[in-house]
């Protein structure tokens, strides 16, 4: 049975090894379009897009931001994360939930126009 899940997001603090390697394998049998591993003791967060049948690196923009391509609005402040600066982070994230991708992106949702 393959899952409904589209993106998957986890914190590893010691399982790096199972969280990239066996479980990106489960993931890919199971569809999961996009995963997100913080590795808390590396200080790395690592997102991956399922293209072709393998994971690739979805790379951070230029202010050290990744955006979604299966939710569209969903950002992560990586560098913000990495750096120890939440509010920073959830101010991205806030932004990203207001802007207008991710408003379509809901109202497709619920079958609206």
């Amino acid at each position: 049975m393959r899952s409904t899940a589209s993106l998957v997001v986890e914190i590893a603090a010691s399982s790096t090894s199972i969280d990239l390697h066996d479980k990106l394998r489960a993931y890919r049998r199971n569809g999961v379009r996009e995963y997100v591993v913080w590795r808390t003791q590396e200080r790395r967060i690592d997102w991956f897009e399922l293209v072709d049948g393998d994971y690739r690196p979805l790379p951070v923009d230029g202010e050290g931001v990744g955006r979604s391509r299966v939710f569209p609005g969903l950002r992560i402040a990586v560098a913000a994360l990495l750096n120890g600066s939440p509010a920073e982070a959830l101010e991205v994230v806030n932004r990203g939930i207001g802007s207008p991708e991710h408003q379509r992106f809901v109202a497709r949702l619920a079958g609206t126009p």
